[in-house]
Parts: C-alpha cells; sequence; structure tokens
C-alpha cells in the first residue's frame, strides 16, 4: 500500500498541479521580491526617500498607473487586452477637465464625467468583443484612434485649468498619510471588495476557459461587457488622479499607459492567457515600474536612454509570463 502511494504521488499526472503551484508562488514571490529591491534601491538613491514630502510626491506620481494597471487587469483577467485604456483615460480627463473649468464648485460633476466617459468607452470595446466577437487586439486597436480622435476634438492642446482645490487635496496628507497613498490603499480596498463578487469569479471562469465557463451557464458575453466597463471604471479613476498631479489637461497623456499597464499587470504575475492573478499583483507591478523611471533618473541615465531602459525593463517584465502558466487562480 505504501508502495502504491509513493508511486501514485510520483505519477507525473499528479506531478503537474504541484509544480504549477511551485510556479505560481515563484512568480508571486517574484513580483514582490522586485518591489522590495526597487524600494530598497530607491530609498538608497533619494536620502530623502521616506519622508513625507518624498512619499507624497512619489504616491502623487504613482497612483494614475497603479489605477490603470488594475484596469487592465481586469479585462487581462477575462482572456482579453485593452490598447485603449491609455486613450480612455486620456478622453475621460478631457471631459471632466472641459466640465470643471476650474471650478471648486464642479469637482463632483467631474468626477460623474470622467467615471462615466471611462465606463462608456469600455461598454463601446466590451460589445465590440463580446457581441461582434472581434478579437480584443484588433479591436481596441480600433478603438485606441476613436477614442484619440474624440480627446482632440475636446482638447485638441495641452492646457485648460483644474479646479484648485482638487490639486490641493491631491497634495495634502490626513496626519502622517498622503491622500496619494490613501488613493493606492483605496484602489487595493475596490479590489478586494470586487474579488468578493460573483462577477469577479465568473471574470476568473471566463479567463480561464470561457467554452467552458459556458457550459456552466455563466453569462459569457455580458461578464466580457462587464469586464471592460469595470476597465472604463478604474480608467475613469486614473484620468481623475492624472488631472489632480498636473494641475492641466493633455490629450496626449495616456500614450504609453497602455503597454505600462500591461507591463505591471504581467509582472504582477498576472497570465496574458488570462484566469490567473490578482490586482494586488498589478498594483506592485505599477509600483515597480514607476520606481524604476525614479531609480534611472537617480542614476543619471540621460533622457534619450531612458525610454530604451524603460523599454528594456518592460521586455523583461514580459519575459516573467513565462512563469505564469494558465490554469488555477489566485485573487
Amino acid at each position: 500500500m505504501t508502495s502504491l502511494q509513493q508511486r501514485s504521488a510520483h505519477h507525473p499526472a499528479r506531478a503537474l498541479p504541484r509544480i504549477f503551484g511551485d510556479l505560481r508562488g515563484t512568480s508571486t514571490l517574484v513580483t514582490w521580491g522586485l518591489l522590495i529591491v526597487a524600494v530598497v534601491l530607491a530609498a538608497i538613491l533619494q536620502p530623502k526617500f521616506f519622508t513625507l514630502y518624498s512619499i507624497t510626491s512619489n504616491f502623487a506620481t504613482f497612483t494614475p498607473l497603479v489605477f490603470a494597471a488594475v484596469a487592465q487587469a481586469v479585462v487581462i483577467l477575462s482572456g482579453g487586452l485593452d490598447l485603449s485604456v491609455g486613450a480612455v483615460i486620456a478622453l475621460s480627463s478631457v471631459t471632466a477637465l472641459t466640465v470643471m473649468n476650474g471650478d471648486d464648485t464642479k469637482i463632483a460633476l467631474g468626477f460623474i464625467v470622467a467615471i462615466l466617459t471611462g465606463i462608456g468607452c469600455g461598454i463601446v470595446n466590451g460589445i465590440i468583443i463580446g457581441v461582434v466577437r472581434l478579437q480584443p487586439l484588433i479591436a481596441t486597436f480600433g478603438t485606441l484612434s476613436i477614442f484619440s480622435g474624440i480627446t482632440l476634438l475636446v482638447l485638441p492642446q495641452p492646457g485648460g485649468a483644474v479646479p484648485p482645490a482638487l490639486t490641493s487635496v491631491y497634495r495634502m496628507a490626513i496626519g502622517r498619510l498622503p491622500i496619494s497613498l490613501l488613493l493606492v490603499l483605496s484602489c487595493a480596498l475596490l479590489w478586494w471588495i470586487l474579488s468578493k463578487t460573483v462577477f469577479a469569479r465568473h471574470v476568473y471562469a471566463v479567463g480561464s476557459n470561457a467554452e467552458s465557463a459556458y457550459a456552466s451557464l455563466v453569462p459569457v458575453t455580458g461578464v466580457k461587457i462587464g469586464a471592460y466597463a469595470t476597465c472604463g471604471f478604474f480608467a475613469g479613476l486614473a484620468a481623475l488622479a492624472i488631472l489632480s498631479n498636473t494641475g492641466s489637461g493633455d490629450p496626449f497623456i495616456g500614450e504609453s499607459m497602455a503597454m505600462d499597464s500591461i507591463a505591471a499587470c504581467v509582472l504582477g504575475g498576472i497570465a496574458l492567457s488570462g484566469g490567473r492573478g490578482s490586482g494586488y499583483g498589478a498594483i506592485a507591478g505599477a509600483l515597480i515600474l514607476s520606481l524604476t523611471s525614479n531609480i534611472l533618473f537617480f542614476i543619471g541615465v540621460p533622457t534619450t536612454y531612458r525610454q530604451l531602459a524603460s523599454g528594456l525593463v518592460i521586455i523583461a517584465a514580459l519575459a516573467l509570463s513565462v512563469l505564469s502558466p494558465k490554469g488555477g487562480k489566485t485573487q
């Protein structure tokens, strides 16, 4: 009996789940290990890294990518991809900027417009992918141009005024906790709430195997539309963070957001094949990428080479997807 149990434990078919589990653990360890290394390097290169001013300034810059990464994460977990997320962020920011027009009394209206714009764009992407059934890569590449064109119609060139109260609150701190840091924690809280819903379980099921999910009576089309709409919601929040940080509008602000958000997701251990990973990993990945930019700046990498160095980091991040086999899920 003992011999049979031993042989069974070493059978290749039984060993595969254990191997995949080890790889998933390795991927998670790589993510958080890289984040620790990035924090240590940034702290060494930036002597005042842990001061309140520095933390506030850094997280004010990091927050937009954090929201963009979580937006992308929802779509990737559902088995899709969103190349238009940067354009959605830009469009959401300029529409909110236009309705607020520097007026503090219209901040709430700006929030509503930014989020509704993001959700609207997400629903358009979701319908094209879920109902028309175009490939996500092609569909979102097409809508990227459409959303970018509308953005230029709303705001042809950088400018405009953000309500002063919005920018000042964004740079404030409650006690020793900067608002920008609280926003990142709020993003994690939003993900925690989302992960407890039936919709999130359906997203993982569709991302793991859409055919099996459909056979299990999961509304696959509705889940895909919902995933892109949720992506748009987080993109709207990213747009508001950008407006609060920059204090003005820029129709080209989202150009690098799509690739950065995808790289953050991969760095965070999210499988590009869908169905595995979590928003927490995406947040960690976004922080790693943001800290990398800081590190490149402080070690004196010239501006002309910084884009090249960032590109190499993103390629290295994509290479980490080798450690993300499809299957299973981690919330």
